[in-house]
C-alpha cells in the first residue's frame, strides 16, 4: 500500500485557493465589504473547525451563515434556537413503531452537512448541550446508540452580544468546540451605500453552490498536510505557556485551543496558495482562535480589562520565529 503523502503539494494548495476564491466571491454576492471576515470564515470551514459568529443586530451574520452553508452544496439545516427548543428537537428522537413493534430514530436537524444554529444563545444550556458530542465526535448518541452525522460536518453558529433577556451565556465547554468567532461589525461607508443602492434596484441574487462536499472534504485533508515548521509549532505553543501563566488570566488556552491555531493557520496558508505556514499566519488567526477561550480573573475583570488586549499583551511579549525558520519543507 502506498503511503498518503504527509505535506501538501504546492499543486494542492493552488486548488485550495481557487475554491477559496470561488467561495469568497460567492458570499459576497449577498455581503458586501466583509472579505477579511468571510476569508476567516472560510478559513475556519477548511480546517474543520465550527464557526461563531457573534455580533450586533443587522450586521450580517445569519446571511453569512446561510451564503456559507450554500456555497458548499451538499445538505444544510437551518435551526432558530429559541427558549423552548428541545435537545430532541436538534439530535432527533426514538419513536415507536407500531407496526413492527421497535423503536425507530427520527434524525433531527442536526444531520446535514453544515448545520445554522441561529441565535445558539437564546436556548437553555440542556439543549446547548445537545451540540457538545455531535461537534466533538460528528455523531449523535441517542438512547445508547450512536448515529453518525454526514462528513463534512460543520456547524456555523451566530449569536447576538448585547441582548441579555432570554438568553443564556455559553459555557466554556460550548465555546471550546467553536474553532473560532469572529464578528463582522458595520459595513463602511461606500459598502453601505453599495449595499442600499443594490437593495434598492433589485432582490439579492441565490447564493449557489461552488464546490460539493467530497471536493470540500478532499480540501480539508489537503489543509491538515499544510507543512508547519517545528519552531513555528514550538511558537504557538509558547504562545498558549504565556496565556496560562498571564496574571490577568483565570483561565489560558488548552492545548486543543493550541492544536486550533496550528489547524486555522494551515487554512490560512492554503487559502493564500502556500504549503507551508508562515509566523504571519498564526498572528492573523490568533484572535478569532485564542479570545473567545481566554477566561478573565477577577481582578481584571473589575479593571475593565479585555481578553482581545490581554491577548495583545501575549503576542507582543513572545518573540517571533525567524522567517526562515517557517520556510518549505
Amino acid at each position: 500500500m502506498t503511503p498518503a503523502p504527509t505535506t501538501a503539494t504546492v499543486e494542492d494548495v493552488t486548488a485550495v485557493r481557487s475554491v477559496a476564491d470561488a467561495v469568497i466571491a460567492n458570499v459576497e454576492t449577498v455581503l458586501r465589504g466583509k472579505t477579511g471576515a468571510v476569508r476567516l470564515a472560510l478559513a475556519c470551514m477548511l480546517a474543520k473547525g465550527h464557526l461563531l459568529i457573534e455580533d450586533v443586530p443587522g450586521t450580517g451574520k445569519t446571511s453569512l451563515a446561510k451564503a456559507l452553508a450554500a456555497s458548499v452544496g451538499g445538505t444544510s439545516h437551518r435551526v432558530q434556537f429559541t427558549p423552548d427548543l428541545l435537545p430532541g428537537d436538534i439530535t432527533g428522537v426514538s419513536v415507536w413503531d407500531q407496526g413492527r413493534a421497535v423503536f425507530e430514530f427520527r434524525p433531527g436537524p442536526v444531520f446535514a452537512n453544515v448545520v445554522v444554529a441561529d441565535e445558539i444563545n437564546r436556548a437553555s444550556p440542556k439543549t446547548q448541550s445537545a451540540l457538545l458530542e455531535v461537534m466533538e465526535e460528528a455523531q449523535v448518541t441517542v438512547d445508547g446508540v450512536g448515529h453518525a452525522v454526514p462528513l463534512p460536518f460543520l456547524v456555523v453558529a451566530t449569536q447576538n452580544p448585547i441582548d441579555l433577556e432570554g438568553t443564556y451565556r455559553l459555557p466554556e465547554a460550548q465555546l471550546d468546540r467553536f474553532l473560532m468567532r469572529i464578528a463582522l461589525g458595520h459595513p463602511d461607508l461606500d459598502a453601505e451605500q453599495a449595499i442600499l443602492s443594490g437593495r434598492a434596484a433589485a432582490a439579492p441574487p441565490a447564493v449557489r453552490p461552488v464546490v460539493d462536499p467530497d471536493r470540500f472534504a478532499a480540501l480539508q485533508e489537503v489543509v491538515s498536510r499544510v507543512y508547519v515548521a517545528p519552531e513555528l509549532a514550538r511558537y504557538i505553543a509558547l504562545l498558549a505557556r504565556a496565556t496560562r501563566e498571564h496574571s490577568a488570566l483565570r483561565l489560558g488556552v488548552s492545548t486543543r485551543g493550541s492544536l486550533a491555531v496550528v489547524r486555522a493557520a494551515q487554512a490560512h496558508a492554503a487559502c493564500a496558495g502556500r504549503h507551508f505556514v508562515l509566523p504571519d499566519d498564526v498572528k492573523a488567526v490568533a484572535t478569532p482562535v485564542i479570545c473567545h477561550r481566554l477566561v478573565l480573573a477577577a481582578q481584571a475583570d473589575i479593571r475593565g480589562a479585555t481578553a482581545g488586549a490581554v491577548l495583545g499583551e501575549v503576542l507582543s511579549s513572545v518573540a517571533l520565529p525567524s522567517s526562515a525558520m517557517a520556510g518549505t519543507a
